[in-house]
């Protein structure tokens, strides 16, 4: 009998489901919108459940074809206890007993935890990071977060909240972030920051990232340099992660990632002059290879490791 697990990638914004084979191929989608659910979760959770048994019944399974469901959310969950703990930008999740929940609902084992630790399993697994014992992921967007394999371990944490590059102080003294911190970095290379900073660089209100991304490919010497300044931030952020934790791979994904080409060698090159020696000469920096299906991927790896 075929066998198949169902991943669950819960953004802020959307919810994609991927019906993934053994082998880690997504062979059938949905999708639904966040945001029609904003004020009632336990709607919100219905609508994911029955959207699980319609994928199953369009491609005629059974759920004895189904290992299990895996979900990766946008905050700080406790996988252990199978709770979501806090989801910042999706209200009213606190202290959630997803776990319970949905394997009442769907009688299929779940697995859940956060968005980015379930990228990072997919790249390590499927991706970029194939191969290597000690990776960090780190995703660029409208926040910034990161996942650790360390010795061939996701590493979450003593409260599973391990990982959060993104407010690490690039300075003592800077910008406050929505963490209650100063200086952050999610503050200086968030999409919002790097949004109004191209704004103010190109007296454009409406122009996207991808504007900017679009112009230094037509050798824009101020959107190449917007880019640059961006890659200064994100190499220097890493080289403490470089020195502290010496990973043989970093691998750079969400939406800014994109733009890659121009931070790539920046980020690479501030990453060499400022970590030490050691650390320095064995770390690899390469963009994600999974895009946005990481986190469905490496949903799926969260129930294949369990089996």
């Amino acid at each position: 009998m075929k066998k198949f697990v169902i991943s669950v990638d819960f953004g802020g914004t959307n919810i994609k489901l991927g019906l993934v084979n053994t082998s880690g191929k997504i062979v059938s989608r949905a999708n639904l919108a966040t945001k029609n659910f904003a004020s009632n979760k336990q709607k919100l959770i219905r609508t994911i459940v029955q959207s699980i048994d319609k994928l199953i019944e369009e491609n005629r399974l059974t759920k004895n074809n189904i290992l299990g469901i895996g979900m990766g959310l946008p905050g700080l969950i406790d996988p252990k206890n199978g709770i979501v703990l806090f989801l910042p930008n999706v209200p009213g999740w606190r202290n959630v007993p997803l776990r319970n929940i949905m394997q009442n609902a769907t009688k299929l084992p779940v697995f859940i935890d956060n968005d980015v630790n379930v990228m990072a399993l997919g790249e390590w697994k499927y991706g970029a990071g194939k191969g290597y014992q000690n990776l960090i992921c780190i995703t660029l967007g409208t926040g910034v977060g990161g996942g650790m394999i360390l010795d061939n371990t996701l590493y979450r944490g003593e409260g599973f909240a391990a990982g959060e590059i993104g407010h690490m102080p690039l300075n003592e003294k800077g910008p406050v972030c929505n963490c209650g911190g100063e200086g952050c970095f999610e503050r200086y290379v968030g999409n919002q920051t790097l949004q109004e900073k191209a704004a103010k660089i190109f007296k454009n209100k409406a122009i996207a990232l991808e504007d900017v991304f679009d112009l230094a490919k037509k050798d824009n010497s101020r959107a190449i340099q917007f880019w640059e300044e961006a890659a200064a931030h994100i190499g220097n952020a890493l080289v403490g992660v470089v020195n502290l934790l010496n990973p043989r791979l970093i691998i750079i994904g969400g939406g800014v990632s994109n733009s890659y080409q121009f931070l790539g060698k920046t980020i690479a090159d501030v990453i060499k002059k400022r970590s030490m020696k050691t650390q320095a000469d064995m770390v690899k920096v390469v963009r994600a290879k999974l895009g946005n299906d990481a986190a469905l991927i490496g949903a799926f790896v969260l129930v294949k490791e369990k089996f």
